[in-house]
């Protein structure tokens, strides 16, 4: 028997309304759809090599180094399922709901437990359809970036064994149509006029925006008008766009963007919008210190 205390992300995914599946569908069919439901959720858990622990029915229990990771996958698996609910992918649309925590655990023969697995279990049992929940010790694990009143929202208080109270707190997955400026407008305004034409390159394709065609969005989905073939890339990561003389790039995803210009400056924006200038590479949710593959360049044309 191997027995080994670590500290790790529990992470329990939950499909929603599955009694409803089976008593209109029947049990054939509604075995497909908790199956195709699971395996995407497994997809998503390996693409951020995280570890798949069991199914439990309708339910996945699955583990994460660390919280951030956690997080960023958790927001993968409500973005995969809505795009495979438009897409049709079930015969059903289906909703999940995802609990998580951060804490020791203990290792046993390929299962865990302890009160990390309690804990995470309690927040995925607090969730509604597609939520995410967590713990207020475990979301200020969080990088500084998701620390803010657009990414978390205090749900409740929850008495738990050996525990205490505990804060439960929700993360907000899901975009608003609302950006945030992130440069400074006066110097915008006093900047001198820009050349009209900005060119994207994205391994052998390319688009050119201008005054005919003035915005382009880029992300995971096949559906955009240039897909990037980045794990961590939402589905309509970026969106970039021509406004009056000037192309901003408009970042409204989970992960973020970083941006590099020709002369090595860099910047990170989520949830923002910045200035394009010159040239440099546009990197969609994977930090430039963690030498991503899948860059698109942009530069500035007369």
């Amino acid at each position: 028997m191997f027995t080994k205390s670590k500290k790790l992300s529990i992470m329990f995914a939950d499909i929603c309304g599955s009694t409803k599946l089976y008593d209109s569908l029947g049990d054939e069919r509604a075995r497909k759809v908790v199956s195709d439901t699971l395996n995407l959720l497994t997809e998503v858990i390996h693409r951020y090599k995280g570890t798949v622990i069991k199914t439990i029915g309708d339910e996945i229990m699955c583990t994460f180094d660390d919280a951030e990771i956690a997080n960023k996958a958790a927001c993968d698996m409500q973005e995969s399922l809505e795009e495979a609910n438009e897409e049709g992918v079930t015969e059903v649309p289906v909703a999940i709901r995802v609990g998580y925590h951060f804490g020791s655990c203990i290792m046993e023969d390929g299962d865990v437990h302890g009160d990390a697995v309690n804990v995470a279990a309690r927040m995925a049992a607090q969730a509604k359809a597609s939520q995410i929940v967590t713990t207020r010790e475990t979301a200020n694990l969080l990088p500084q970036v998701f620390q803010n009143d657009e990414n978390i929202r205090f749900l409740d208080n929850a008495h738990i064994k050996g525990k205490g109270e505990i804060e439960i707190i929700e993360f907000i997955w899901k975009e608003d149509d609302v950006t945030c400026m992130s440069v400074d407008i006066s110097s915008v305004a006093a900047s001198p006029a820009m050349p009209t034409q900005l060119r994207l390159e994205y391994r052998d394709t390319f688009v050119r925006l201008n005054q005919e065609r003035e915005f382009a969005v880029l992300g995971r989905s096949a559906t955009c008008d240039i897909p990037v073939n980045e794990s961590l890339a939402s589905r309509q990561h970026i969106k970039i766009e021509l406004r009056r003389d000037k192309f901003f790039l408009i970042d409204q995803s989970t992960n973020g963007t970083y941006v590099q210009q020709s002369d090595g400056s860099q910047s990170f924006v989520r949830r923002e919008e910045i200035l394009l200038h010159g040239e440099g590479v546009i990197s969609l949710g994977r930090a430039m210190n963690d030498n991503p593959q899948e860059l698109i360049h942009f530069s500035l044309e007369a």
